[in-house]
């Protein structure tokens, strides 16, 4: 399960003086003229960590982490709208009660965040019900939406798990679809000027490809592609990761971003330096772990725009020399997210003391794991040998549809297959949500819901 990705620290010397040079280079031939002022209107922050419970730890705490930098950067409470479970400062795993880090050797960022929505109140309703100003269709929480208006700039940034055009939350998920058609609600109310969206999480790019137009003024930038997965990163067994939190504490897509929005002056930043140095980082790792950082959108229109036009005008002091940070060690190590919860539980196994009940307890919770990963991959081949037959429903299974193009043509048919997988089968944990591909590749060759029905009652006989 581990991957781990050492690099010549030569080539990296190499790459950061590049970086460094086109930093330079970029910011001499910007220039930020009136037109990208915010003065005329309001900076709004939406921080959404989408999921639960320890093993999850480094999604909350890069939540909060970019909480701190927005608002040091002069963004208010009342603009900045913060989504976290709010389990993990307290949980008898966390050995540091009260505190969340980000990085080894971190500060405490969870100081001073405001939980506008935590708990159940973390769902796709309220979410996108924040993002288009509707406080009428909330269920709970604060209260606080983005009433945003025409000279408004708005920022977005989600992290969690996600699979082939779906994105997690604690309970059910996001489909691209439904996210579209939010943000154009959105542009078609004139409610803002120019939005970014930030997403970390696997398949990240399959909710905007083929979707997202150019022309509502949004500059999505994504963790990884429409068909792979996004790293973690500052995990247990990886020095230099704490070894008392026995958890990741952040992904690799975002520790990039927020570790080099506090090693830059973002009023000289662009959008565009930023993203180069995310994706510069994002790359080292071996062939079956690297991931491609996306930008979807209105790229051309938006991508030099400092990013302070997102992440607070404010200046700040901050230090920039030249040379390799902690942060940008010469070794970076990284999981695939699909592999975190196992790695977690692998870790915790071996650490506990041989015939302790901790042990005993480590081993079944493994275990468990393990069989239902196993069962989740036998029921979606033996589905798929049963509609198409076992070579063709290989192909199913990877078949990537080509740049460009949206995962499926039918999102109704795509959320029936998801719904009656999970009525008859069971939900899909995290790594068996990579399987949506499949389901919407059944949907993509005609297979209905009768056909489906078919199948699942072969496979699963539970329900």
């Amino acid at each position: 399960m581990k991957r781990s990705v050492t690099m010549n620290s030569s080539i990296l010397a190499a790459i950061f003086l590049l970086s460094l040079l086109s930093f330079a280079v970029e910011s001499q031939k910007l220039d930020h003229t009136d037109s990208e002022s915010t003065t005329n209107g309001t900076q709004w922050a939406v921080l959404i960590a989408a999921s639960k419970g320890y093993i999850n730890y480094r999604h909350q705490a890069s939540v909060c982490h970019a909480y701190q930098i927005l608002k040091s950067r002069g963004l208010k409470d009342e603009n900045i709208i913060v989504f976290m479970y709010d389990d993990i400062i307290h949980a008898e795993e966390n050995t540091r009660p009260g505190i969340i880090i980000n990085k080894p050797n971190g500060t405490d960022v969870y100081r001073g965040v405001p939980k506008d929505y935590t708990g159940e109140n973390i769902n796709v309703n309220n979410f996108l019900a924040v993002i288009l100003g509707n406080r009428t269709a909330l269920t709970g929480g604060s209260g606080k939406v983005v009433n945003s208006g025409p000279n408004d700039h708005i920022f977005i940034y989600y992290t969690d798990h996600g699979a082939p055009g779906i994105l997690e939350m604690p309970s059910g998920v996001l489909y691209a679809k439904d996210l579209i058609d939010a943000l154009q609600k959105k542009y078609e109310a004139k409610a803002y000027k120019k939005m970014v969206i930030y997403v970390e999480a696997c398949n990240a790019g399959s909710m905007f490809e083929g979707l997202l137009p150019e022309t509502w003024n949004i500059y999505v930038m994504t963790a990884s592609n429409s068909s792979e997965s996004s790293s973690a990163t500052y995990c247990p067994d990886y020095p230099p990761a704490p070894t008392d939190l026995d958890t990741c504490l952040g992904d690799l897509f975002s520790v990039s971003w927020m570790e080099d929005s506090e090693t830059h002056d973002l009023q000289k930043e662009t959008l565009e330096q930023q993203y180069r140095v995310v994706r510069n980082r994002t790359l080292f790792s071996d062939e079956s772990m690297k991931s491609h950082v996306m930008r979807y959108g209105n790229i051309e229109g938006i991508r030099n725009d400092s990013v302070s036009t997102y992440f607070g005008l404010n200046p700040r002091s901050f230090i920039f020399t030249a040379q390799v940070s902690s942060s940008l060690a010469s070794e970076i190590k990284v999981l695939d997210n699909r592999d975190v919860d196992i790695n977690y539980l692998q870790h915790k196994f071996n650490k506990a003391l041989e015939g302790s009940n901790e042990k005993i307890e480590a081993q079944k919770r493994l275990n468990k794991e393990i069989s239902k990963r196993q069962r989740e991959d036998f029921n979606i081949q033996q589905i798929l040998t049963i509609l198409f037959g076992y070579k063709n429903g290989q192909n199913i299974v990877q078949y990537v549809r080509p740049t460009g193009q949206p995962l499926v043509d039918n999102w109704d048919c795509f959320k029936m297959l998801m719904g009656l997988y999970e009525e008859h089968c069971g939900s899909l944990s995290t790594y068996g949500k990579k399987y949506a591909r499949a389901m919407a590749n059944m949907c993509n060759v005609g297979i209905n819901k009768e056909k489906m029905i078919m199948a699942l009652t072969q496979v699963c006989k539970t329900s």
